[in-house]
């Protein structure tokens, strides 16, 4: 019978949302991270639970101490995925870290891929909304994602079609334009080789692999109002998840 699982411990926790922020770029490389005294107020633990959280990060190799100093987040080799992008979205108002900066080469009306069309319940062939962003940060191209939406969206949504963000992220912005609410989304992730104009944009050689993660998002009553495809670039981890385990 299924079980109910189990919280993971407070350290964990701490770690983990710790790591959303380095990873988002919120604290972004050499910036220093709260002490364990400073953690253990602000989340109600010991301290010695505040330590076991850094030397979780110290292990990943995501922060380094400095004797008499502090700790200091390093570069992390890891991109944000797309739950802590729209965390970040419903919460600072932007997907997009100080840190980062956006592109928009493709924006406007496209005929649908077949995978797209699919995932938004639309005819095969469809004119739908494309709007594709390069995000880059001091490291460099950290992803190529297009998200794509039905074609009448443009009419109550006519912001979609600009060349610049929407703020809140595109979810927060249909929301607010079109009333279409986000309930939940389904996300999936695979790894090919990368086609000619992301090896360009990733600055990849030929037959490169990449990270291919799709999302749709549905509203409340399970229709899908988006369709987003990033990709990432290779050694960049973006699908990352910690669960307890009992053996």
């Amino acid at each position: 019978m299924p079980q109910i699982q189990e919280v993971l411990p407070k350290y964990l926790q701490i770690a983990g949302h710790l790591r959303d922020q380095i990873v988002r770029g919120d604290l972004p490389p050499g910036a220093e991270v709260q002490s364990e005294r400073e953690l253990a107020v602000a989340w109600n633990v010991a301290r010695p639970t505040a330590s076991k959280a850094l030397q979780v990060l110290r292990q990943q190799g995501l922060v380094e101490s400095r004797q008499g100093s502090g700790t200091y987040v390093r570069a992390p080799h890891a991109a944000p995925r797309a739950r802590e992008r729209l965390e970040r979205a419903s919460t600072l108002g932007t997907m997009y870290s100080d840190s980062e900066s956006v592109e928009f080469p493709a924006v406007g009306f496209a005929i649908g891929p077949a995978h797209v069309t699919e995932s938004l319940n639309l005819p095969a062939g469809d004119r739908v909304v494309r709007r594709q962003r390069i995000i880059s940060n001091d490291t460099g191209v950290v992803e190529l994602s297009t998200s794509w939406f039905p074609g009448y969206f443009a009419e109550i949504a006519p912001r979609l079609l600009l060349t610049e963000r929407v703020g809140g992220g595109t979810l927060g912005y249909l929301a607010k334009a079109a009333g279409k609410r986000a309930a939940y989304v389904h996300d999936q992730a695979c790894a090919r080789a990368a086609t000619d104009d992301e090896n360009a944009v990733l600055g990849l050689s030929a037959c490169s692999p990449v990270l291919a993660y799709w999302l749709v998002a549905y509203d409340s009553a399970d229709s899908p109002i988006q369709f987003d495809e990033a990709v990432y670039p290779p050694e960049r981890w973006a699908v990352r998840q910690e669960y307890p385990v009992n053996i």
